[in-house]
């Protein structure tokens, strides 16, 4: 019989867990930094890659992007006027019932409103609260500092908070079912100046590619990376990648802006698509105008 020889012991293996508890960091992993530029990026690119709703079928997405251009523009005016919570919460409904027949997912609209609408806009206005006079709500006394809510400015926080939800609510929904391209030349039919419709144009377009690139030079980074680094060594490392992107953007600007010399560009740029506003367009602009001046004149009636 062949004696068969114990097995070795898993002495590599053994020496990675050592150098996971110690030194090295185990399966490659580097730092928290790293980690959190790569979900950022890949965050915001998630978000960006929204016009996917744009595509489909539904009440918003059938109409002129001229009359949903206008649409917009007239309810954001509405609500920026008006100084009524119930009419800024009869505005906000008749958004969800939008959202809803442009089969807009309702519980992803809804986050991406108001998960950050009630921190960004509560520390502007929380100061308000406080500041502006008028009877109280109560009065905290701890020492020297007195923490007394005013009626006039909680009112106050609570309109502004409305308003910006709607404001935002109108925007995310224009831009969830039109596509960018569309908006962008929707903007030249109300005499917006060429320049700035190109500079949207040009960064919401390459805006990809550094994105991607980012998350190359990250990948990158992560997989010839086994030892633990030091925070000087990060910060030298982030300092270093931000210069080469902003070089990278100076080199690629300058190339595409020759390229499209090079092809005929003299200032203007030109869409394919062609629209005409239809019946149901004029009519769906026409409504929200409507609603627009019914808020207003009623933003200053009703509570």
């Amino acid at each position: 019989m062949t004696a068969v020889a114990p097995a070795a012991p898993d002495r590599p293996r053994a020496a990675t867990r050592r150098l996971g508890r110690g030194g090295a960091r185990p399966e490659g992993r580097v730092g928290w930094l790293e980690q959190t530029l790569g979900g950022i990026t890949e965050s915001i690119e998630h978000a960006i890659f929204t016009e996917q709703h744009a595509r489909m079928d539904g009440w918003l997405q059938r109409r002129d992007p001229r009359a949903k251009l206008g649409m917009f523009l007239a309810l954001v005016l509405a609500a920026s006027l008006t100084a009524s919570v119930g009419v800024l919460a009869a505005i906000y409904g008749t958004i969800l019932l939008a959202a809803r027949a442009s089969r807009v997912p309702f519980s992803f609209f809804v986050k991406r409103v108001w998960l950050g609408i009630p921190f960004f806009a509560g520390i502007v206005v929380i100061p308000a609260i406080f500041m502006v006079p008028g009877p109280r709500l109560f009065d905290l006394v701890f020492g020297p500092i007195h923490v007394a809510p005013s009626d006039n400015g909680l009112a106050g926080a609570v309109l502004f908070v409305a308003r910006v939800g709607v404001s935002v609510s109108l925007a995310v929904l224009l831009v969830m079912t039109t596509p960018w391209a569309d908006i962008l030349k929707s903007l030249r039919s109300v005499r917006v100046p060429q320049v700035f419709v190109l500079i949207l144009s040009m960064t919401y377009r390459y805006i990809f590619l550094f994105l991607h690139t980012t998350n190359g030079i990250l990948l990158a980074r992560k997989n010839r990376v086994v030892a633990r680094t030091s925070g000087a060594e990060q910060r030298r490392w982030i300092s270093g990648t931000m210069g080469n992107l902003m070089s990278r953007a100076f080199k690629m600007s300058n190339d595409v802006y020759a390229a499209m010399l090079a092809r005929g560009f003299s200032g203007e740029m030109r869409a394919l698509t062609f629209y005409r506003m239809a019946a149901a367009d004029w009519a769906a602009l026409g409504g929200a105008m409507a609603l627009a001046a019914t808020a207003v004149l009623f933003g200053h009636v009703l509570p």
